[in-house]
């Protein structure tokens, strides 16, 4: 198979698909690899280490996707990508289509098969290739928080821990899977006040094993308006398996906030969990919405991309492995990945 790595096009998306090593045992399988320069450079992987290893490096994007069967990247292919995609390409990334009507229309003008890294399953359930990232973008949302709430930037001026004669500040946390758990953990070592907010019993119980300054509730729509308008940090991690993400906060909650409040929407690749939700880049990743300070970056483990890439792949680098054999339709787990093909739409949630 013939598996081609372009470099990352999108604002500030320093990541990369898959690093030398991954490329190196892809290699020595036989498989050939190609890479676009400097694909790697934002990572801390240049050129010389991936030719170290067999890939060999192509000059642009046009070349790279001339070459390439298997076409492996870390973000939705954007303007610039799409010119270069064919019929034949198999493309497996990360593709968000439920948030992405005009991107779903051209990948099905296209007629590819895409196999989406979010939607890829395990036999009981899980997300594999989603929960690497989700747990980065669930810490990252806490330490952005964190600093949006300091006076300089526009912030309520609370130090999250608190301190002897100061309140600690309050976090309620919107979801417990793997971006939810993670911003609980985080928020909870700072010494913050904690809600969490979840449908699943087991996941309550795991996030209330936190610690003592963690509570786990029920996401009643009332009781969710009650804590959102007291809070100093909402972060947003709702997810449903491929679909657009509900709006879990409305309009009138954050209006209910006081001015200086953060929110961070790490639902906002699927659409955004809240009403007021619209996407950002890290070029321009704030604004404000009846004062209360909005982070909605659409790449948000982009700002960590060497320790990205690393926790990106190898999560997918088994599932390359299975797509460059022939028979790679035969496995349940990618076959549930598969978002569009021969254009049609494949995947439930998107139809």
């Amino acid at each position: 198979m013939r598996i081609g790595v372009p470099r990352e096009i999108k604002t500030l998306e320093g990541r990369v698909a898959l690093v030398p090593a991954a490329c190196g045992d892809l290699v020595r399988a036989g498989h050939e690899v190609f890479l676009e320069t400097s694909a790697g450079d934002k990572s801390g992987f240049v050129d010389a280490d991936f030719e170290g290893v067999g890939v060999q490096i192509l000059p642009d994007a046009a070349a790279l996707y001339e070459k390439a069967e298997l076409v492996v990247k870390v973000k939705e292919p954007i303007a610039g990508d799409l010119d270069h995609l064919r019929a034949d390409h198999l493309l497996f990334c990360y593709l968000h289509l439920a948030a992405e009507p005009e991107l779903t229309r051209r990948l099905l003008e296209i007629g590819l098969t895409g196999v989406a890294f979010e939607t890829v399953e395990a036999a009981d359930g899980s997300l594999p290739l989603l929960a690497p990232m989700s747990n980065i973008a669930g810490r990252i949302g806490v330490q952005v928080g964190t600093h949006l709430l300091h006076m300089p930037q526009g912030g309520r001026g609370i130090l999250l821990g608190g301190l002897p004669a100061a309140d600690r500040g309050h976090v309620v946390v919107l979801g417990a899977g793997a971006a939810g758990g993670n911003a609980a953990r985080l928020a909870a070592a700072a010494g913050a006040r904690v809600t969490v907010f979840d449908k699943r019993q087991d996941r309550l119980a795991e996030m209330m094993a936190i610690g003592p300054n963690v509570s786990a509730l029920y996401p009643y729509a009332e009781t969710v308006g009650d804590f959102v308008a007291r809070a100093d940090m909402v972060i947003g991690a709702v997810l449903v398996t491929g679909a657009r993400a509900p709006h879990v906060v409305t309009r009138e909650m954050i209006a209910a906030m006081a001015d200086g409040s953060v929110v961070v929407d790490i639902s906002v690749d699927q659409g955004g969990c809240f009403e007021t939700t619209r996407p950002t880049t890290y070029a321009d990743p704030t604004y404000r919405v009846d004062g209360v300070t909005h982070f909605a970056v659409t790449n948000m483990p982009g700002a960590v991309p060497r320790t990205s890439s690393q926790a990106l792949c190898a999560a997918i680098l088994p599932y390359v492995q299975r797509m460059a054999r022939p028979d790679w339709a035969d496995a349940n787990a990618l076959v549930k990945g598969v978002n569009v093909r021969a254009g049609e739409i494949v995947h439930p949630a998107l139809a």
